[in-house]
């Protein structure tokens, strides 16, 4: 599939939006509250000295249903990758709820874990570093099948193996090739079919194309589509590249600091954005017309990102906002409005 037929399918999308993309959908994933915080040792001589508390994630609530490509973005160290990592399991939650077919996964065993694991994959960021070098790609790919389903011959899983590699686009006389001998987009295809293998209902993925060219992104993110679509697959996408994300999203979350200050449909949070935030996101998206490129205003945001460690009071942005009053110094605001499209500011209806 062509860039150009990327963007056609995404204008069809757009124009074809239904009033609501949740009903009659299954929640398959239901996250409440959740707040990941690290303790950061204090800089002081003294034993006695209190630690100081990171909020990575803090206070997020989303969801996601059966079939749906929920969009995370927001620029680095807002909490995107912690956010996806505390719904698999890979770093704790401190406090809410991940709520997976209605059961808690912060509060399961680690027995039960585990059984989830086949339920819940995830596609990491960096294609190579997450590939074991020595293993080959037949182990690498066999490895989930063969810890979860140790009664499986050798024959039947070098045959599942192989299927899968021929589904995401890598020809069966590899598999006793090791990373190292890959390009970047091949590997980022071994580390699809090693999540895949285990045919779970759910893939996070990690940033799986910021360390990929563009026209190799082009071709991960419509592989990701074609097989969301054969496998009734949901994912989580975490991006940076907004024209990426509004393709492959039906709903977007978009984070700053820890928080969520806006979430909606696709369509509808693309098409009328309202956090000052997500603003200043959309009007630095570049666009093909060099004409309306130069016409465009850009908002520029001023100042740095706060540390997260000593977040403002009040709103974590109004530091930064062009809009900010007193107001948004002393409350906190929460997401308000719809399941198609809700916003956290004070100043907005």
């Amino acid at each position: 599939m062509t860039d150009s037929t990327l963007l056609k399918d995404s204008a069809e999308r757009t124009a074809d939006a239904p009033q609501s993309s949740t009903v009659g959908k299954e929640l398959l994933l239901d996250i409440k509250d959740l707040k990941v915080h690290f303790n950061i040792a204090a800089k002081s001589a003294w034993p006695w000295a209190k630690p100081s508390k990171l909020k990575a994630v803090d206070g997020v609530n989303a969801r996601l249903y059966e079939g749906e490509t929920l969009g995370v973005v927001g620029e680095s160290g807002c909490g995107k990758s912690t956010f996806a990592r505390a719904i698999v399991g890979l770093v704790e939650a401190t406090e809410g709820e991940v709520l997976w077919l209605g059961q808690d996964l912060t509060r399961m065993q680690a027995v039960q874990k585990r059984e989830k694991r086949k339920e819940i994959q995830m596609i990491f960021q960096d294609p190579l570093a997450s590939l074991n070098p020595r293993m080959s790609v037949g182990d690498i790919i066999a490895e989930p099948l063969i810890t979860f389903y140790p009664k499986l011959s050798k024959a039947e899983v070098k045959a599942k193996v192989k299927a899968m590699m021929d589904k995401v686009g890598l020809l069966p006389n590899v598999i006793n090739r090791y990373p190292h001998e890959f390009s970047g987009g091949q590997c980022q295809r071994i580390g699809i079919a090693r999540a895949l293998i285990l045919n779970p209902k759910m893939i996070i993925c990690d940033e799986p194309v910021s360390a990929l060219d563009v026209s190799i992104q082009a071709q991960v993110v419509n592989l990701l589509k074609e097989l969301q679509n054969e496998l009734g697959l949901s994912l989580v996408f975490i991006a940076h590249d907004l024209s990426v994300v509004k393709h492959i999203s039906d709903r977007v979350l978009v984070m700053y600091l820890g928080n969520a200050v806006e979430m909606g449909e696709s369509d509808a949070l693309f098409a009328n954005p309202k956090h000052p935030y997500t603003k200043a996101l959309m009007s630095a998206v570049p666009i093909p017309d060099p004409r309306k490129e130069r016409a465009k205003k850009i908002q520029m945001l001023e100042g740095d990102l706060p540390s997260p460690i000593n977040p403002p009071s009040g709103c974590v942005f109004r530091t930064r906002c062009p809009i900010a009053t007193a107001q948004c110094a002393e409350q906190k605001p929460k997401l308000k409005g719809s399941d198609v499209h809700a916003v956290a500011c004070l100043l907005v209806d």
